[in-house]
């Protein structure tokens, strides 16, 4: 299988690519392509191969789409695009959940690349898991296997909203009573769940809900934003605990999307730590013992599709 090799992760907005010229490198000539601006997957990378990478035909190539994919078909969850991933003409195009790539690059990230949010440093060679608010709110795990890393794609953004407290079990009960009957984690702890769950702790104060957008909510100094951020940030923190308990993730817990770059600075002072552990009383000492890591590289998910590819092929040529 000749390099280069394609890499993309592409979501309901925007969609990165970045060509990879040697196994174990890091993408290079990234590029991000305005997903409403082309046709379709095939179109896109079209354009950027044309446009960013001077033309060359990929090898092979590891794409990772923001919805579910299946074999060589692909839908994305926010946007109009599905197909085949044959339909790009490359020689071995391999498709993954969007959140498998974020999971493969964990082992590949370090440094600057990486904040603590509480617990001891992550632990060597144990299951990890990655989650993350952004558009919507995904997870997956990573488990260590005898030829490296193994991910496992999950749609654990779905499970119920982790409300615990009274005026979280308010909240929810004031979303459902607003038009949404079923109530699950995606729909607050998100990009999008933002502003549904300040509208629900607006009605539970009394206060006359205001259009506000997640970027608003989270930059605002206004009392009821403020609040807001502090009941997703504890919600956020049970929800994490309970997929580091589902997956037993003795190898850390880490935290991606866009969302919480934004916060970075208010985590630390909030009940996010807190509820990570004492999401099950019975086992808060083992959920003391694991990592919560922020995961601040620009392109967490390219470099998990370079892992992929390089992973599961050792041997190429350049070409």
């Amino acid at each position: 299988m000749s390099l280069p090799w394609l890499v993309a992760d592409v979501g309901g907005t925007n969609a990165r690519f970045g060509l990879v010229t040697r196994p174990g490198g890091q993408p290079e000539a990234v590029a991000v392509l305005d997903v409403s601006q082309h046709l379709g997957l095939a179109d896109a990378v079209a354009a950027y191969l044309a446009d960013h990478a001077g033309g060359v035909r990929p090898g092979a190539a590891c794409l990772a789409i923001a919805g579910p994919v299946e074999d060589d078909r692909y839908r994305l969850t926010n946007a109009g695009w599905t197909g085949s991933v044959k339909e790009l003409g490359i020689p071995r195009a391999v498709l993954l959940n969007d959140f498998e790539a974020l999971a493969i690059s964990l082992p590949h990230l370090a440094g600057d690349d990486l904040v603590p949010l509480g617990g001891p440093p992550p632990a060597a060679g144990l299951t990890k898991v990655v989650l993350g608010p952004g558009t919507g709110l995904g997870v997956a795990g990573l488990v260590p296997v005898r030829e490296g890393w193994q991910p496992v794609p999950g749609e654990g953004g779905h499970i119920a909203a982790p409300a615990v407290t009274d005026l979280e079990m308010e909240i929810v009960r004031a979303v459902r009573a607003d038009g949404l009957p079923y109530v699950d984690a995606e729909h607050l702890l998100s990009g999008t769940g933002l502003p549904r769950l300040h509208r629900g702790l607006a009605l539970v104060r009394g206060v006359t809900p205001e259009d506000r957008t997640a970027a608003q909510i989270t930059s605002s100094d206004d009392p009821l934003c403020a609040e807001t951020v502090e009941v997703f940030l504890a919600m956020l923190g049970g929800f994490a605990g309970g997929v580091a308990l589902t997956f037993a993730a003795r190898g850390g817990v880490y935290l991606g999307g866009g969302v919480l770059p934004r916060l970075v600075s208010r985590i630390p002072g909030s009940a996010f730590r807190a509820r990570f552990e004492t999401t099950a009383p019975a086992l808060t000492e083992y959920a003391a013992a694991i990592a919560t890591v922020l995961i601040t590289a620009e392109q967490p998910a390219l470099t998990g599709a370079a892992a992929w590819l390089a992973q599961r092929n050792p041997d190429v040529e350049l070409v």
